[in-house]
């Protein structure tokens, strides 16, 4: 049954984004967790569905939209933070009520019925589009070659920011485009697990890499092979049961995180 399902396009489609999707998200989620962004990137997240409804009301590709708020949302809260020395969360929180009333707001403001937003809340990788496969290729193009040519930048971007600075590292300039990396990196998700789970699938393979590995390079290869593995077997069992696949493969990175959290406790204690 399941070799048969790849006669099928949109089946084709989910299986080569689950892959793509997992190894942008295994290294930028990496580098997330290890620079306690998770919750920029949540905000990120969230501010994204203003794009997403501005593209409905307007009627250019919602993910386009949602990329453009991605960036804008990421390079202010940085910059407002960096100027203001505010607390970081209050600026996101605002960043992320904003996002999602926006979202809100024009798709109220089309006339007759609204469109169907599940997909871009929850994610559905069997509907991932052809244009939607193109952002993922070109997205997993930029994080894996700027990731692999500037790796010891980053290395020492994400250890210690300040000794980077004193070494002429121009940190802001990592940082900017660390944040436009996340952006696409969240743009790539909406379609696979979709806005309200995509910071499950940035941490949760990165926290699993992290019980077996400390060293980053390590972390980002495992953490990426360890999300195929969810998204890919997510993918089977939604297509089998027919059941949503954003939370599938969520619930299946969970229970194994804590499954193997649980293991490598007892193994410690003996």
């Amino acid at each position: 049954m399941i070799l048969e399902a790849f006669k099928y396009d949109f089946f084709t489609n989910a299986f080569i984004a689950a892959i793509l999707a997992s190894i942008v998200c295994g290294i930028i989620g990496t580098i997330i967790v290890e620079k306690r962004l998770v919750m920029m990137s949540g905000g990120i997240a969230h501010t994204s569905f203003g794009g997403i409804g501005l593209g409905y009301l307007l009627g250019f590709e919602p993910i386009i939209g949602a990329f453009l708020f991605s960036i804008i949302a990421a390079l202010s809260i940085s910059t407002i933070n960096r100027r203001a020395k505010t607390n970081s969360d209050a600026i996101i929180g605002i960043f992320w009520s904003v996002g999602m009333s926006l979202g809100i707001f024009f798709i109220s403001l089309m006339e007759g019925y609204p469109p169907d937003m599940t997909s871009y809340l929850f994610g559905d990788i069997l509907t991932v589009s052809d244009f939607s496969m193109n952002i993922m290729i070109v997205a997993n193009i930029v994080v894996v070659t700027s990731i692999v040519l500037l790796f010891n930048y980053w290395k020492s971007y994400l250890f210690d920011e300040e000794f980077s600075r004193v070494l002429g590292i121009k940190t802001r300039f990592l940082e900017n485009f660390l944040f436009v990396m996340i952006a696409l990196t969240i743009v790539v998700l909406l379609k696979v697990v979709g806005i309200i789970l995509v910071i499950a699938l940035l941490t949760i393979p990165p926290a699993i890499a992290k019980l077996f590995t400390y060293d980053l390079k390590n972390m980002m290869i495992i953490s990426s092979i360890i999300g195929i593995v969810f998204t890919v077997t997510g993918l089977f069992i939604s297509y089998t049961f027919d059941i949503a696949s954003g939370a599938t493969i969520i619930l299946l990175s969970a229970s194994t995180y804590f499954i193997l959290t649980i293991i490598k406790g007892k193994i410690l204690k003996k």
